[in-house]
């Protein structure tokens, strides 16, 4: 299971209002690179459920997560935080073992 903070949500569903988007969703992914290994992704998903993806629903947002992703996001929150240097999308993992700096590149086992 992966979830949306009840911030990150009311984001979202911001941003899709702004886009006319609304009825879309997130697709959350993991790619290889960055510092650590692996980095994560955010999109904007207009196209649905992918072959293979899971799709989970967390404050009334839709999640897609291919079946490679979800390996390593199981159990993964989307949160937004807003500081004095800007705001933005972040995954707390606890299946990362490290993180960078950058806040979104990670490691595991």
């Amino acid at each position: 299971m992966i979830n949306v903070s009840e911030t990150a949500a009311s984001k979202i569903t911001e941003l899709l209002s702004e886009e006319n988007k609304a009825g879309s969703g997130l697709r959350v992914f993991v790619q290889g690179g960055g510092c650590s290994g692996f980095q994560y992704g955010l999109m904007i998903e207009e196209n649905g459920q992918g072959a293979g993806d899971q799709v989970y629903e967390s404050h009334g947002i839709k999640l897609f997560v291919d079946p490679i992703s979800v390996r390593y996001l199981t159990g993964a929150q989307v949160d937004f935080v807003d500081t004095v240097t800007g705001g933005g999308f972040t995954i707390k993992n606890p299946n990362a073992t490290s993180t960078c700096g950058c806040g979104s590149s990670f490691t595991v086992e």
